[in-house]
């Protein structure tokens, strides 16, 4: 079994993969002061709950974009599950050719999420990627990654109002009947769910503006049902697009062949 794990500001994602079937997936708060132990009998409680031992992992693999964290996590897979790990960076064999002057400012979850795509659609796509930071990422059919766009998240976003803004309340993020709200809350609620699918759709058209072409658009991250309910541009939802990713960088790395079926 390969466990594959994606580091974010905001959350921890892991999972297990059995060949081409991801047996099982979890989503952790990410927190920079908890110890490798902490997380590791996080990480063994919870496979156990599935019936999944430690010692049936036979490969791990990170992406992580807290390097405070990168550390830790190594140290927890080779103490508990008995792996070394394979850490994506710039360098790592993505499929893509990477147009960036410098790769290594490029997010090692935007790479894996890029690659991923890429191999299951083969087209021109931009993913849009709904975590703590919303980001774009433009890839052709020619295989080249070739940038994209960071905007803040919606998460952020809304703390940031409820934070700066003494009247204002926090709400749950769901869909007012009426784009003009009629109180405090659906006002809200309005500019912050329809604001930011309008945010997405005029992006992606400037993005294919500048491509030339349209192209096909993928959204994922924690709130990208949310959002893609709204947008006029998003096409398909890959809600487990970076652990896809994962396990199919991994499987490039070791030189077998990748159990996926859509690679």
């Amino acid at each position: 079994m390969l466990l594959v794990v994606d580091i974010g500001n905001t959350n921890v994602v892991f999972g297990v993969y059995d060949g081409a079937v991801l047996k099982a997936h979890w989503r952790l708060a990410t927190d920079a002061k908890t110890t490798a132990d902490e997380y590791g009998i996080l990480f063994t409680n919870l496979l156990a709950s599935m019936g999944i031992l430690p010692a049936q992992t036979t490969g791990a693999i990170i992406s992580s974009v807290v390097p405070t964290l990168t550390g830790t996590f190594e140290a927890l897979i080779e103490q508990y599950f008995g792996q070394r790990p394979l850490l994506v960076t710039s360098e790592s064999d993505t499929g893509l050719a990477i147009r960036y002057p410098n790769p290594k400012e490029i997010g090692s979850d935007r790479l894996v999420n890029a690659a991923a795509a890429f191999h299951k659609y083969r087209r021109d796509l931009i993913i849009v990627d709904f975590g703590t930071a919303t980001t774009f990422c433009a890839v052709t059919k020619e295989a080249e990654y070739l940038g994209g766009v960071i905007a803040p998240g919606l998460g952020i976003s809304a703390e940031a109002l409820f934070a700066r803004a003494a009247k204002l309340s926090k709400v749950e993020l769901t869909r007012p009947k009426t784009v003009i709200g009629t109180d405090t809350g659906t006002s809200i609620q309005s500019g912050l769910l329809f604001g930011y699918a309008g945010l997405v759709d005029t992006l992606v058209r400037r993005i294919e503006q500048e491509l030339g072409r349209t192209a096909y658009v993928i959204a994922t991250g924690g709130l990208s049902s949310v959002i893609a309910k709204e947008s006029s541009s998003i096409q398909a939802i890959e809600p487990l697009l970076t652990l896809e990713g994962l396990a199919l960088l991994y499987h490039r790395a070791t030189g077998g062949s990748s159990a996926l079926s859509w690679v």
